[in-house]
C-alpha cells in the first residue's frame, strides 16, 4: 500500500489573487490611481533585477508605459513594501542642488537628522550604502553607491545612485499601497 500512493500535486497559484511579490517577467500589472492625472498605470514586466545591501533583498519589475519605462520596487521581507518611479527621468545633482562633497558628508554622518531642499521641499536623510544590482539572483552583479531622503511629511523618496563611472543620478519614488496593484499573469 505504501508504494501505492499517489504523489501530491504542486501548489497551483491562485491566480485571482496574485500579489505584487508573486509578479514575474510577462505579467502585467495594474496601479489604480498613480499617473499624475489619476489614470491608472499599466504595463507589462519585462525586466526584473535584483537588489542587495547587507541580509536586505529586494527586487524591481519594469516595464514601458505611455513610452516611459516604469519601475516597482518589491521588498518582501517582514511586511510587503512596494515604491513606484513612473516618471522615467534621471535627476541631476544640478537640478538637486547638491554637490559631490555634499553627499560625501552626509555620508560620513550618517546622521538622519541632515536633509536639502529641493523644488521647495525638505528631503531627510534616510541612508547611503554600497548596493548590489544582479539581472538574476545568481548572476555576478555590479555595484552602486546609494543616498536615499524622504520628501518631508509624504510618501516620496529621492535615491540618488553613483556607479563606478557614471555621472549621479537621482530617482524620485512613491511609498504605493501593495492592494493598490493588481498581476494578471502572463502568458
Amino acid at each position: 500500500m505504501f508504494f501505492d500512493r499517489k504523489p501530491a500535486a504542486a501548489a497551483v497559484p491562485d491566480l485571482a489573487n496574485l500579489k505584487v511579490s508573486d509578479a514575474r517577467i510577462g505579467d502585467a500589472l495594474s496601479i489604480a490611481g498613480a499617473a499624475p492625472d489619476f489614470s491608472d498605470i499599466d504595463f507589462n514586466v519585462d525586466r526584473v533585477e535584483y537588489f542587495e545591501a547587507g541580509a536586505r533583498r529586494w527586487w524591481e519589475l519594469s516595464g514601458m508605459w505611455r513610452d516611459i519605462r516604469v519601475a516597482l520596487e518589491v521588498h518582501a521581507q517582514e511586511t510587503l513594501e512596494v515604491f513606484g518611479n513612473f516618471d522615467g527621468r534621471r535627476i541631476t545633482l544640478d537640478e538637486l542642488g547638491v554637490s559631490e562633497d555634499d553627499l560625501a558628508e552626509i555620508d560620513q554622518r550618517q546622521n538622519q537628522a541632515d536633509f536639502f531642499d529641493y523644488n521647495g521641499k525638505f528631503w531627510l536623510y534616510r541612508f547611503s550604502r554600497e548596493i548590489g544590482l544582479f539581472t538574476n539572483p545568481n548572476a555576478i552583479g555590479r555595484g552602486f553607491y546609494c543616498w536615499e531622503f524622504q520628501e518631508q511629511d509624504s510618501k516620496r523618496y529621492l535615491q540618488i545612485r553613483k556607479f563606478e563611472g557614471e555621472p549621479f543620478f537621482g530617482l524620485l519614488w512613491t511609498k504605493l499601497d501593495p492592494a493598490d496593484i493588481t498581476v494578471y499573469r502572463g502568458a
